[in-house]
Parts: structure tokens; sequence; C-alpha cells
């Protein structure tokens, strides 16, 4: 995708045209599809029986038996996001299989083959990425209905109950109250360029009401994730197979790769829309802890790749900080904080999260994300320099 990277001055309607972003539920999959044709029906078969499948052993032995499919038939974006997120359903469950420590170090070619070629032609890692189980991996129940948790599901689960549907929804729940706030993204370069005091401050109220509303989807977790289930069931399937102990060289990928590939599992950082409030409000990550500010750099790699062109294009905008700093004007800085401050408050809140459901059942101080970062360490330094980015009174 070789958009030009100039500063965003076409309307929000060219750019989500152009960035693959949609007006209602803005990085998601629009309306996924939830079948495709055959040969690649027997793909969403099995992704569609995993629990059952993995409750019997009988997962991997269906997987070895599948016929290998080329994806030259797969035509449409839709169809072959379908067929991403059911392919990466079932790698995460053939290397994990019932969670016991019995991992499997090699994908078999029927499967790996037109994987690896489907993410080459996606621009997507050949792993369950954020794109794939929360982006793309919904649907509404009544169709003309709203988009709330009551009336939404998720279209493949892994062991562990509602736990999947709980924590993938919530996730894409947050996703979407935080994505309403790209339509103004034009209003806020514009008043920059205009030095529109109003229209910028109008533009960074809506910003903030959008995030405080993410928060307020985000503490739907505990009501529908069960900390026990998450630690000790989904969390292995959500893990990669880069800085994983089990998987110290990574999983060959036979009949693409000679050797095998190591690369991260799905995690938050892959989402689009913090990495963009931060690009947006100025907050560089690269100032704090290196490791942290190379995660989420290397993070992008996971997104789809019109998503990474969106970061990319915001970052050659104009500054919205510079300008906040530049006219000293209080309620123009409050009007600024209060955006940050609403990223302070979501990466607090995820910090809590995190001890709910990864510290205090595992007992330990320390644990590895599903990404395979130290996870605390990470998102304590995250949280820091977006703090530091809250302009003080002089």
């Amino acid at each position: 995708m070789a958009h030009n990277r100039t500063p965003l001055t076409e309307s929000s309607q060219e750019i989500f045209e152009k960035y693959q972003i949609d007006e209602e539920v803005g990085f998601a999959l629009p309306n996924p599809l939830e079948e495709l044709p055959a040969p690649y029906d027997e793909w969403i078969s099995i992704a569609k029986n995993l629990p059952e499948l993995i409750d019997k052993n009988e997962l991997r032995e269906k997987v070895d038996q599948l016929k290998i499919h080329s994806i030259d038939a797969l035509k449409g974006h839709k169809s072959q996001r379908l067929a991403h997120l059911a392919l990466g359903y079932i790698t995460m469950a053939y290397v994990w299989n019932q969670g016991d420590g019995d991992v499997r170090k090699v994908l078999p070619k029927n499967i790996a083959v037109p994987y690896c070629e489907l993410s080459e032609k996606l621009g997507l890692p050949p792993i369950l990425v954020y794109a794939d189980c929360v982006l793309a991996n919904w649907k509404k129940k009544d169709p003309n209905g709203p988009m709330t948790y009551e009336n939404m599901d998720i279209l493949f689960w892994f062991p562990g109950g509602d736990c999947s549907k709980g924590f993938f929804l919530v996730s894409l729940l947050v996703e979407i109250a935080a994505a309403s706030a790209i339509k103004v993204i034009p209003d806020l370069f514009k008043a920059v360029k205009n030095e529109d005091q109003n229209a910028l401050q109008k533009a960074l109220c809506y910003i903030a009401s959008c995030l405080h509303q993410a928060h307020k989807e985000f503490e739907q977790i505990n009501d529908y994730v069960d900390p026990s289930t998450f630690f000790n069931v989904l969390r292995i399937y959500l893990s990669g197979w880069k800085g994983n102990s089990q998987l110290p060289e990574g999983l060959k990928y036979e009949g693409f790769w000679n050797t095998p590939q190591k690369f991260a599992g799905g995690s938050a950082a892959q989402s689009s829309i913090f990495q963009c409030f931060d690009v947006l409000l100025g907050i560089r990550q690269s100032s704090g802890d290196e490791s942290a500010s190379r995660f989420l750099q290397e993070m992008r790699n996971y997104m789809p790749p019109a998503h990474q062109e969106f970061l990319l294009s915001l970052e050659s905008g104009p500054s919205v900080r510079e300008f906040v700093l530049s006219k000293g004007d209080p309620k123009l800085r409050a009007d600024y904080n209060e955006c940050v401050n609403a990223m302070v408050s979501l990466r607090n809140y995820h910090l809590q999260m995190v001890a709910k459901y990864i510290v205090i059942p595992s007992n330990k101080q320390e644990n590895k994300g599903t990404g395979g970062t130290s996870v605390m360490t990470f998102l304590k330094s995250v949280r820091g320099t977006t703090e530091n980015f809250l302009l003080r009174d002089n």
C-alpha cells in the first residue's frame, strides 16, 4: 500500500475509505463474514468446533487429515480476513492443544502453506493477531439492533466457555468507543492550521468524551471474564512463539520456511486506536523506556497495512501539542490535558486488570503477557510516559 504520507487534509469520509476505517466501528472489520465456500468451509468447520475437538483430543488428527488448499479462489478482503481468523484459531489450537505442555513445534504444510500465503497477501503475520480475534471476530445477534454486549457474539471460541466471548467482545467495544473520535481528526488538524482555538477545543473535548466512554466499556470485563479461566485457559491459546520458553526456537511452518519463525501472541498493543491517540496528542512513547517503545513500534507490524499507513500519516500531521503550548491559553491547555488524562486513566485501568487477571492468579510478581513482554513493567512504562506529557502550569 503506497499511500503518500502527507498530513491528513482529506475529509473524514476520504480518510475512512483510504485507510480501511469504518465510520461506525473504526479499525474493526464492519459486518464480518461468517462462512466461506468450499473447499475453505473445512477450515470454518474445524474452527467452529475447536473446544469440542480439543476436549476429545481429536483436533490435531483432524488438522493432519486436511487437504492442502490453494488460496487463489479466496476473493475479497472480508473472505480473506475470515480465513485468516479461522486459520489463526486452528494454528493456536494445534500448537497448544489441551494446554498441558504437549506443544507442537511444527505446523503441518496442509495448514501452514495456505496460512502463510494468505498472511503475505493481507500483510499480516501467520499467527492469531488482535486484528483477527478482536477486530474480525464478531457479529450482531439482531442485525438491526445496537452494538452492545447483549446483542453481540463472537464467531469462534477457544476452550474456557464464555471467557473468549467476554474478553474479545469487551476489547472490541473499548476499541469502537475510542474509534468514534477518528472522525474529528480532520477538524483537529484544520483547527491547528487555521489557528482556530474554538474548533480545536471542541475536537479535544469530543476525543476526551470518546476515551471516557472507552473506559466505561472496559469496566464490563469484570462482569464477563473470570480471572481464573482467563489465566489458566484462554491465555494459553493467545500465547505466541517469540520469547516463549516452550518454543524457544519459534514455530516451523512446514513447506513455507526452512527455519522456525518467531511471532508474538495477540496483544492490546496491536490495537491501532491507542497508538493513534498517542500520535495525535504528541505523546512520544519513544521518550520513555526504550524496550517499551521498541515493543510498541514492533506491534505495528501486526496491524493491517492500511492502519499502519494511517498512523504514519498522522505522524506527518501538524503538532496539536506544540500549538497548545504556543498559545499559552489555560482553557485550551486544560482541554488538551483532559485527553492525556483520559489516556492515563485507561492505562491505569489496564494495569489494574492485568493485576487481577494475570498477576494475582499466577501468584508471581513478574509475568509475560501474551505478546511476550514483561507485562506490568511494560504497562507501567507506557503509563508513566503518557503522564509525563501532561502540560504542567508554569
